[in-house]
Order: C-alpha cells, then sequence, then structure tokens
C-alpha cells in the first residue's frame, strides 16, 4: 500500500509541476515553445515595438493533462484543423507544412501571392474576413475557426479583443517584428505546434538555416564589398531600411556595404532626396526600390533619379516584378520566411562569380 500510494502521489505531483524542458527556439526573440508530455507552452512576447506585455498561450494534445495552474491561459486544442491567418507571411509557413488546405479566411485576399492558396480562393475555399485591423467578426464566427492567427500594429486592436470575448481562440504571431532574417523563418516552429508537426517544422527551419550559413561562409571569399543604395521616394520622402533591420543584415552577409549601415534601429529611415543623393549617387547597386518594374517607370516618377551611378549601369534589382495573379507581391509573402533565397539572391547579384548556376529566385534586373 505504501509503495502504491507512494506512485500515485508521484503522478500527482508530475501533473501538477512539469518537468523542466529547454525553450525550442533559437534566434527569435519574440517567441518561446516548451513541450511537454501531452501540451506545448508558447509565449510571445514584443508582438508589435515596445510592447509592454507577453502573452502565454497552452497548445493541448488529445488526453494531454494541462496543470491548474495553466488553466488561465488561452487553451488551443493541437492539431488544428481550421485556421485564419492575418498576414501573407503567414502562407509559407502552412504551404511548408503542407496544411493550406486547413486556411479558410483571410483579411483581403487579393494580397495573397501563393499558387496553390490562390486555387483555393478561386474555388471559395477561403472567406475573406475584411480588412487587417477591422475584420469582420460575423463573418469569423460563421467560419467559427479552430484558431486566429492576429498580429498587432501596437496595443489598439478592439477587433482581436471582441472575437475573444465572442469565445474564439485567438493567438498572436510577432514575426514581422524580429530584427534577424533566421529570427524571422524560425516562426515557423510556432505553426508546427500548432498543427503537432514540430519535427518536420524544425526540420525545415534547420535547411534554411545550414542554407543561409552556408551562403554567408561563401560570400566571406569576396575580399571586395561593392556600395549598395535600398529604397525610393514616396510622398517627398526616401525611405530606406535602417542599419540594424533583417534587410540590412542579409546584404552585409552577402559581403556588401549598405551605405546606411551605420545607423542604428530596425525599421526605415525617412530621408530627404538631397541627403540620398549625396551619399548614394556613385553606389554600385541599388537593390529594392519599391513597386517599380522598369527604369522608365522611375524616371516618369522622378527624373533624378538618372543621375545615379547604378541607374546609369543598370545596376537596378526589383523585388515588385514577381507577383500573384490579383497583383500581391511575392517578396513580401516569402521573403521573411526564406532568407537563405533573399541571400542568395543578392549574392548573385553582387559577387555572380560564387554562385555560377544559381537563378534569383526574388529579385530581377529592371528593363
Amino acid at each position: 500500500m505504501i509503495s502504491l500510494l507512494g506512485c500515485n502521489q508521484n503522478k500527482k505531483v508530475n501533473s501538477l509541476v512539469p518537468i523542466a524542458v529547454l525553450n525550442q527556439v533559437y534566434y527569435a526573440k519574440g517567441l518561446s515553445i516548451f513541450k511537454y508530455p501531452g501540451y506545448s507552452i508558447v509565449k510571445v512576447e514584443n508582438p508589435w515595438p515596445n510592447a509592454s506585455k507577453s502573452y502565454t498561450y497552452i497548445l493541448h494534445e488529445k488526453n494531454g493533462i494541462i496543470p491548474d495552474s495553466l488553466k488561465q491561459n488561452t487553451i488551443i486544442s493541437v492539431p488544428v484543423k481550421t485556421i485564419v491567418v492575418t498576414s501573407t507571411t503567414h502562407i509559407p509557413s502552412l504551404e511548408m507544412l503542407g496544411v493550406e488546405n486547413s486556411l479558410i479566411g483571410f483579411p483581403n485576399t487579393n494580397y495573397i501571392s501563393s499558387f496553390k492558396v490562390r486555387k483555393q480562393i478561386d474555388a471559395r475555399k477561403v472567406r475573406d474576413v475584411g480588412n487587417d485591423q477591422s475584420l469582420n467578426t460575423e463573418v469569423l464566427i460563421d467560419l467559427a475557426p479552430d484558431v486566429i492567427i492576429g498580429h498587432g500594429i501596437d496595443n489598439n486592436n478592439p477587433t482581436l479583443d471582441n472575437l475573444q470575448k465572442s469565445g474564439l481562440k485567438v493567438l498572436l504571431n510577432g514575426d514581422w517584428n524580429e530584427q534577424t532574417p533566421l529570427g524571422k523563418a524560425e516562426w515557423i516552429k510556432f505553426f508546427g505546434v500548432l498543427y503537432d508537426q514540430n519535427d518536420k517544422a524544425n526540420a525545415i527551419f534547420k535547411f534554411i538555416e545550414s542554407e543561409y550559413k552556408k551562403t554567408t561562409l561563401l560570400a566571406l571569399k569576396e575580399t571586395t564589398k561593392p556600395t549598395v543604395l535600398s529604397g525610393a521616394i514616396f510622398e517627398n520622402h526616401w525611405y530606406l531600411p535602417q542599419g540594424n533591420s533583417w534587410f540590412a543584415q542579409v546584404i552585409k552577409d552577402a559581403s556588401a556595404h549598405y551605405l546606411w549601415e551605420e545607423t542604428k534601429g530596425t525599421g526605415s529611415l525617412s530621408l530627404s532626396f538631397e541627403t540620398v543623393f549625396d551619399r548614394a549617387q556613385n553606389a554600385d547597386y541599388w537593390i529594392g526600390l519599391g513597386e517599380f518594374t522598369a527604369l522608365n517607370e522611375m524616371t516618369e516618377s522622378n527624373p533624378h533619379y538618372k543621375e545615379f551611378k547604378a541607374f546609369k549601369n543598370k545596376n537596378i534589382y526589383s523585388y515588385s516584378t514577381k507577383k500573384g495573379s490579383k497583383g500581391g507581391v511575392l517578396f513580401y509573402e516569402l521573403a521573411p520566411n526564406r532568407p537563405d533565397l533573399v541571400l542568395k539572391d543578392i549574392l548573385k547579384i553582387i559577387h555572380p562569380e560564387l554562385l555560377p548556376k544559381y537563378q534569383p529566385y526574388f529579385f530581377e534586373r529592371l528593363p
């Protein structure tokens, strides 16, 4: 009896006090995943810049026992069968995991570029659920997805709050706020745990990580570092990536010198044309410049663009030429998930001899 009582007490203790496990996330600063027998704990921090609170979600497997101390958090039964996501950057994770058919709703479906998901939209298997910051509550309640993946710009999103009050499950995703290329890509693990496909998500990320690191080492063979300009004018201001942004990091890893790499911050700089021209008129390459798809479009917008050396030498490369059937730009959707492809593209542009057989995936030289 003493032996049996001891076993029962140990089982009770183990169900209340989980054995400590290691966080399964290494690059993403805003995501933590702790896997326990029967359930996982997912913590999301910094889902938007300077967020003052973090979020804890419990992903409950069938027959798993959740400790009482965790039951005050949002609990999701996994694997999920139906999902609504709110950013195009969520789409590639679903597709890479092979669960894109579980998508039943998205705000403004025209933004989606994925060929597979566009087929679902055309077959009316994915409903339009309104705009990003003003989701259609009635449609979402009617759809009744297992989970809604939201993303915040700030702490004010009454639509998501109302959806939760209506009994729907909402999880925040902060992939867009990550500051490093691999940190963004690692959010596939967030979807892996939702679909109980942890091993597959880890394997996909390891491949992306390996390819990115191999390409970085390849770039180190080059001692010359050509100069790079980015961005373009919008409403009388030139917007370009700050020095700590993920795109600036990719340029650096491609053995190039981004002309504003010393600036601090992860968003965009807003500069005058004169300031940019003074520093970048002799830049060797101009990579990433908004919605332009041809050189003549640039000069029609601003004739002064032709004064740059990169324009004169036709060393201007854009990601805006590759779009989905409704005009959604592929780069915005897929690039954060596949930084290895972005890095290879830029290395091919800057140092083509290092990747002689590679064909760029996102970028094309403007005609």
